[in-house]
C-alpha cells in the first residue's frame, strides 16, 4: 500500500467516525421524522370517548388504537397505562355529514363526512411542547351512495389523517 492510499483510508475512516458520532450524539433524531427528547421513555394514551351528537360505535376504539399503533411503530417509546412521559387524552367532539357541491337542480352531488377530535397532549419532560388542540378531517363521497355503505372506508381514511396530524404536532413538531 502506498502512502496516498493509506492517507485516503485514514481520511475516510475519520469522516465515517465523525458522521457516526454526530448522528449518535444527537439522540433525538429518527428516520421517521420523530424528534423525541432522550429523557422521554414512555407514552400513555387514554381512550378517546365519543362525545359527538352522532355516534359511530367503533370510532373511539379505532382512533385510540390507531394512535397507539403509530406511536409504537414510529418511535421507540414504551406504552404504559397511565402517567407516561408523554400523555395523550381527548374526545371525539364532532361527527357530521353535510351536503357539498350543490347541483343546478338544488341537490347535492357530494356529501362530506367530517370528524373532529379534541386532543390534550402533555409532555412531562419538555412542557413547552404540550398542547390542547382540535383536529378536523373530512372525506367527500357521492351523494347517490348511502353513508352506511361507505362509512367504514371513509372513517378509516379520516382516522389515518387525524393520527398523522396528532403525531406530527406532538412528535415531529411540524
Amino acid at each position: 500500500m502506498n502512502s496516498n492510499s493509506v492517507t485516503r483510508h485514514i481520511i475516510a475512516l475519520l469522516l465515517a467516525l465523525i458522521i457516526a458520532s454526530t448522528t449518535i450524539s444527537c439522540g433525538i433524531y429518527s428516520f421517521s421524522g420523530a424528534s423525541i427528547d432522550p429523557g422521554v421513555k414512555t407514552v400513555s394514551i387514554e381512550y378517546f370517548n365519543n362525545n359527538a351528537s352522532i355516534v359511530n360505535a367503533t370510532l373511539s376504539s379505532t382512533l385510540t388504537e390507531a394512535l397507539k399503533d403509530r406511536l409504537l411503530s414510529k418511535t421507540s417509546l414504551t406504552m404504559t397505562d397511565n402517567d407516561g412521559d408523554m400523555q395523550f387524552s381527548g374526545a371525539i367532539t364532532s361527527y357530521t355529514t353535510t351536503p357539498q357541491a350543490i347541483t343546478s337542480n338544488q341537490t347535492a352531488a357530494l356529501n362530506r363526512l367530517s370528524i373532529t377530535v379534541k386532543v390534550t397532549f402533555v409532555n412531562t419532560v419538555n412542557e413547552k411542547s404540550s398542547f390542547e388542540n382540535s383536529f378536523t378531517r373530512y372525506m367527500d363521497y357521492d351523494s347517490s351512495l348511502n353513508l352506511s355503505d361507505v362509512e367504514d372506508s371513509l372513517v378509516e381514511e379520516i382516522v389515518e389523517s387525524l393520527v398523522d396530524d396528532i403525531f406530527n404536532q406532538a412528535i415531529v413538531n411540524w
